[in-house]
């Protein structure tokens, strides 16, 4: 029997989850000739090495390590295009998806559809698994920026529970964006022409072990996301978030220039301080969320911020030695600050990609 079915599987620190995962999907696609692959972003709990336990005994498991990147989308990606699989299903790793609900899903496929969805929000669907009203109220907010910036009628756009033809996950991969969480809605605004959705109704149930990956930070990166597309990948997504934090950050200059002011302190000590407070501010920032995917952690992150200041540094050079050449040439003082907060804002963000959050 031919291989039919690919589920994708990306995971971070979910090895207690492993082995259920193997024996649920046995038990739910009976009758089909599938494998699935783990695709691991390093986790420290040893899910890799768990996943590999399994696949010397079942040759159905396989495992992708990858060292050096992270991201749900991104996995996916690499999950999916490392299939030879007619077709290929994305479910997530906390057992919180409904793997019964694989065969009628690949069925709709079968029958027609581009893609079938499993969606908690039509008929027969149930999210009561989501742990808070927090991870309640971003997935509502989530699926309700979606629904208007995107016009899809799809009811469930944020979920990762999903199924497709191999061939046209290869056909829209170069189109996809590949940042962030949310792989399924980057599919559907990556087609150039509408796709044929089913979607499946399934219940969500409780995380069983693990962490919710879900919080306010993966938000923002799916608001980034869809302001990309919205763009038409013009404006490379990174850049937009690290000049927004740049933007978050001269208001933290200002608060705490006017408070050390408040306090006594002379203007030029007041503003030192407001701007190492905006540089540290801006590099926790970019670490969270502009650079998530390789964030730095522990002492590679004290490193890495004295760096970030240094760079930031340079950066403030450049802006104000290009404003002030521009100044005394034609004398327009916005149009030359303009100018060379555009050249301190390029220079920070390139050379804190390829130094400061650089790919090791």
């Amino acid at each position: 029997m031919s291989l039919a079915l690919t589920v994708v599987v990306p995971c971070y620190n979910e090895r207690a989850n492993i082995a259920p995962m193997v024996t649920a999907l046995d038990a739910a696609l009976t009758g089909i000739a599938w494998e699935v692959v783990f695709v691991d972003d390093d986790s420290p709990d040893g899910t890799a090495a768990e996943a590999r336990r399994l696949a010397q005994t079942d040759p159905r498991v396989r495992c992708l390590r990858r060292i050096g990147r992270r991201g749900l989308s991104s996995a996916v990606i690499e999950g999916a295009l490392s299939s030879s699989a007619a077709y290929v299903a994305v479910i997530d790793g906390d057992l919180q998806h409904d793997e019964t609900r694989l065969p009628p899903m690949l069925q709709a496929v079968r029958e027609g559809a581009d893609m079938a969805i499993g969606s908690r929000h039509v008929a027969g669907g149930d999210s009561a698994g989501l742990s808070s009203p927090l991870r309640v109220k971003l997935s509502e907010t989530g699926i309700s920026w979606a629904q208007k910036f995107t016009h899809t009628r799809i009811t469930d756009p944020m979920s990762g529970f999903f199924l497709t033809r191999r061939e046209l996950f290869e056909q829209l991969a170069r189109r996809l964006n590949g940042q962030g969480f949310k792989i399924l809605l980057d599919l559907v605004m990556a087609s150039p022409t509408p796709l044929k959705v089913a979607e499946i109704p399934y219940k969500f149930r409780p995380r069983q072990a693990g962490e919710s990956k879900l919080d306010i930070l993966v938000m923002l990166q799916f608001a980034g996301m869809l302001l990309d597309r919205l763009l038409g990948g013009v404006v490379p997504l990174r850049f937009i978030a690290f000049a927004l934090v740049g933007a978050l950050g001269v208001l933290v200059n200002l608060v705490v220039l006017e408070l050390a002011r408040g306090a006594g302190l002379g203007f030029s000590a007041a503003q030192t301080i407001g701007t190492i407070a905006a540089m540290a501010a801006n590099f926790q920032l970019n670490n969270q969320l502009t650079y998530r995917a390789n964030r730095l952690k522990g002492a590679r992150a004290w490193r890495g911020l004295v760096l970030f200041m240094l760079v930031c540094g340079l950066g403030a050079i450049a802006n104000i030695g290009i404003a002030n050449t521009l100044y005394a040439e034609n004398g327009h003082g916005l149009a030359a600050g303009a100018a060379g907060a555009v050249v301190g804002v390029v220079w920070n963000y390139a050379v804190s990609s390829t130094l400061v959050w650089r790919v090791r």
